[in-house]
Parts: C-alpha cells; structure tokens; sequence
C-alpha cells in the first residue's frame, strides 16, 4: 500500500548512528550523504568508484561492492543502522545489464539482513510492474517484492525522475533545446512526468530512515508536466524558445540515438521512450517534496544544458567527480 509521505526530520536520531549509503559519491547517494553529515552522522558508502573525487575527505569510509563474496558483503554492512540503497543500473549495455542489477541488489539485501542492518531505505521507480514487459520496471518490481518477503524493516521510494545540478534528463533537454533549431517529442508528447529535486529525496529518504513502519511512498515534486510542457518550459526559462515538434515514436527514438553517438553517450533508449509513452512517470500520489522545477530552472538557467552530462562517461570514468562528467 501507497502511504503519504512525511516531513523530513533527521532529528530523531537521537544519537550518531553508522549509516550506509550506496554510491555516495554519485547523484541521489551524494545527496544523501551530504544531509546524514550535516545532522552530524556517521558514513560508509559501498561503490564501485573507490577512487572518485568527492567533497567528503575523510568523513566518509569507502567499501567496494563485493558482488562474488557474500560474506564480504555482509561484513561491510556489520555495524550499519540504516542502509540507503541507490544501486541500479539505467539501461542495458555490453558492461552492465538490468539482470545483474537485480541479481547484485538481491545479494545487497542479503547481506543487509545477515549484518543486522536495522533499516533499509530502497529506491524503486514509479508504478513497477511484475508484469510490466519493459525489464527496468520489471527488474524494480521484482526487488520491491524482495524486499517486502526478506524481513528487513523498509522504506520503498518511487521517484519518477530526479532533478538537480548533476542530473541527466532535464540538464540534456536543455542542452538540446540550446543546440537544435527545433526540439521532437515523441508522438504528441502529452505523456506526464513530476520531477523531484534530489535533495528533496534525500530529505525524505533520511526521514524514512528514522522509522520502523513499512511503506512505500511515491517520491513525486509538486509540479506535473507533459513531456512537451516540460520542453517548453525549460526552453523558455533558458531563453531558448523552440519548436516543439511532434515525432513518430521510432524516429524520435533514432534521432535520441543518433545524437547520442555524436556525444559518445546513450541519450535514450526504446525502452525509456516506450516507459514515458506509456505515462509509467505518472501517479496521482500527493507531492512528497515542495521544490518546484520552475524555481530551480530559474535560478539555475544560466548554467543548465551549457554541457552534455553522460551516462556512459560516469561509467567508464572512475576519478572525475560527478559534476565534472
């Protein structure tokens, strides 16, 4: 069952506990770790980027995933009051896969419950689907699942898509909207989206860290848009005005490629294009953050979509800081 969320309130850690976090040196993990060191709590992150660049210096002990070692796994996490899981892979490529995502989450959880990890805080995705034929809400379904039967207490977070300084999809849109003459939407473009900013997900995920209660909430910002309003908005908030043009679904798909060649990257997938047309980044849950994308793309628009962040050159880079690539 889908609960409302509640307000951020890391105080209720009465005392500094340790707490994991996966990928604290990437977007949401950062985010994250960020707000448990300011409230004066202690960190580990399992990664597999031991040696990126970060903002933490020593505040933060970085563990390598174990994947072939369970044991390993499950010694990492010995000591751990709350772990904030963000581990999940975005699309299918030759050096990861959705399959091994969830094969690696499942030993996650686990090790989690071997540990004696009190509290585990999960991220999901908006409306997973055991059913569903596209294997990335499939693959968040059968981990959701997981997690309910394990016996871990737990907090299941559904982001539709997250926003922020380092994100990828409304930082690449305003990249387009600054480059190209016009701007393609897929079909008519009237599927729906509500960005979260990712400190606002982190707040939350934090709060829900502080609890015992399952649930699961879906971790949704204050503002809906279609997906050409989106485009529309953040090419005139960065004084980009363009075209919105209806696409046929497969050329849109093939231009996203095509694009995505020329900057080395994966700028889309059928998958993701198949996931927004059938409106899977839409609920009709109340806002669980009140940072307004409008706001932020306004404070921000001098710098959104100056440069392309890739997905591939965050995987393949494993020095540069994320907001660097």
């Amino acid at each position: 069952m889908l609960h409302h969320y509640r307000a951020p309130c890391i105080t209720e850690f009465m005392n500094p506990q340790l707490h994991a976090v996966t990928g604290a040196f990437g977007f949401t993990g950062r985010y994250i770790t960020q707000r448990l060191l300011a409230a004066d709590q202690r960190v580990l992150t399992l990664t597999s980027s031991i040696g990126r660049a970060h903002p933490f210096g020593a505040r933060v002990e970085a563990k390598p995933y174990t994947w072939n070692d369970q044991a390993a796994l499950a010694d990492a996490l010995r000591g751990v009051d709350v772990l904030y899981n963000t581990y999940w892979v975005r699309f299918n490529h030759s050096t990861f896969k959705h399959s091994e995502a969830v094969e690696n989450t499942l030993k996650l959880f686990a090790a989690a419950k071997a540990a004696g990890v009190r509290r585990l805080v999960h991220t999901s995705i908006t409306n997973p689907s055991l059913d569903s034929p596209l294997e990335y809400f499939r693959g968040k379904a059968v981990l959701e699942k997981a997690l309910k039967e394990s016996g871990l207490s737990y907090a299941i977070l559904r982001p539709a898509v997250l926003f922020g300084d380092e994100d990828i999809l409304v930082n690449n849109i305003a990249w387009a909207l600054r480059r190209l003459p016009v701007f393609g939407v897929f079909g008519r473009g009237r599927y729906r989206l509500q960005p979260m900013h990712v400190d606002d997900f982190a707040a939350l995920a934090i709060a829900q860290g502080t609890l015992t209660e399952n649930t699961t909430i879906d971790a949704i910002g204050p503002e809906t848009f279609t997906y050409r309003e989106l485009a529309a908005t953040i090419g005139e908030i960065i004084g980009k005005r363009r075209w919105i043009m209806p696409v046929p679904p497969r050329l849109g798909w093939l231009t996203g490629w095509f694009l995505g060649k020329l900057v080395g990257d994966v700028m889309i997938t059928w998958e993701e294009v198949k996931g927004l047309m059938a409106d899977l980044l839409y609920t009709q849950s109340p806002p669980a953050g009140p940072t307004r994308l409008t706001d932020w793309a306004k404070a921000n628009a001098a710098t959104i979509g100056t440069r392309y962040h890739s997905e591939l050159a965050r995987r393949r880079d494993r020095e540069s800081s994320y907001d660097k690539l």
